[in-house]
């Protein structure tokens, strides 16, 4: 097996093209080292902007060789970047913050900013939460939504920081909803939006998605075994000409389940009905160990039992910046066309 060294050489060499087509694009944010398939299982190495972000989820990594790899990177770009390195080996891949983890410079961890798609993007190695604040290997997707999004109502489910409406206001859309559970994650996608003052407003919902998605879709909210529900903002019923569903992997509230390996179909159902009758869905499954034929052909069979048949659909793959040796990525986008 080559030494890390060596696969990170490897890795920046096979990307050469990529990262020139992505600079003329206006992109600066993209993964170096994707080392579950390039030599180093459980280490990446992303760029954001200035900022290069060392992550290892396995072991952690021998500090001492943080210096290497942060000067192969800068001879390969021609640029020095602000090194930041996360330990995630703990338990639920938690960032280490003891006093023995890591001491970034204090400029590597200012608000900086990162690009994508000539969009501007808050960039924080640190903060209170765990993963970056934009996830890089979605950005193809955010590039179609940003493509395909001129004079539609766009809904952007589990928005995160609000990358996918962004992409979508940029692409001309003439509403753009963005929900999600977490204040925080929301006040991350109003500063993208302040980043980016050109582009025309959007909207920022708080709430869990099943209340939000079952009132849009026009379907009851039940209680659980009579119990009170939290409160919940109150959506009228309606339809969005593109809906984005992108949810995490597993979350539980008062008002049910996410759980893509066994339920995926409770997430897609009010979705597929909050969807305009010609309009697009776009979801996500970002689950290794679903494979794609299989999650595909039960998403199809899901929408034709609602009614909802697709005329058409296609895959968008991740970038050549996140390589699978097996043609087989953790991250599966379909596109459903009604």
């Amino acid at each position: 097996m080559p030494s890390l060294n060596q696969a990170l050489r490897a890795a920046l060499a096979a990307r050469r093209d990529l990262l020139t087509d992505l600079h003329a694009q206006g992109t600066d944010c993209y993964r170096l080292f994707h080392g579950s398939q390039e030599g180093e299982p459980g280490l990446t190495l992303d760029r954001y902007g200035p900022q290069l972000l060392v992550q290892s989820f396995h072991q952690p990594l021998d500090q001492a060789r943080l210096p290497e790899l942060e000067a192969i990177v800068a001879e390969f770009l021609g640029d020095k970047l602000l090194l930041v390195y996360n330990d995630r080996s703990g338990g639920n891949s938690r960032i280490d913050r003891s006093a023995t983890s890591h001491r970034a410079d204090a400029e590597a961890l200012d608000d900086l900013v990162g690009h994508e798609w000539g969009l501007n993007y808050r960039v924080r190695g640190r903060h209170a939460g765990q993963d970056p604040l934009l996830f890089l290997d979605l950005r193809n997707a955010r590039g179609w939504v940003k493509a395909n999004s001129a004079g539609r109502s766009v809904l952007n489910l589990f928005a995160y920081t609000c990358g996918v409406g962004l992409c979508a206001a940029a692409g001309g859309a003439r509403e753009v909803w963005n929900l999600d559970f977490a204040e925080g994650n929301l006040a991350v996608g109003r500063e993208n939006a302040a980043l980016n003052p050109d582009l025309a407003p959007m909207r920022f919902i708080q709430s869990d998605y099943f209340p939000a998605i079952r009132q849009l879709a026009g379907l009851p909210i039940s209680r659980r075994h009579g119990q009170r529900l939290p409160s919940y903002p109150h959506l009228d019923e309606r339809r969005f000409d593109l809906v984005f569903l992108d949810p995490p992997a597993w979350a539980k509230s008062a008002f049910g389940t996410v759980d893509l390996l066994r339920d995926y179909q409770s997430l897609l159902k009010p979705a597929l009905l909050a969807t305009a009758d010609d309009g697009v869905l776009v979801c996500c499954n970002n689950l290794a160990k679903v494979p794609l034929a299989e999650w595909r052909d039960q998403v199809l069979r899901c929408a034709a039992k609602q009614g909802r048949t697709a005329r058409e659909w296609e895959v968008l793959a991740p970038a050549a910046d996140f390589p699978s040796q097996d043609g087989k990525p953790p991250l599966k986008t379909l596109v459903l066309r009604f």
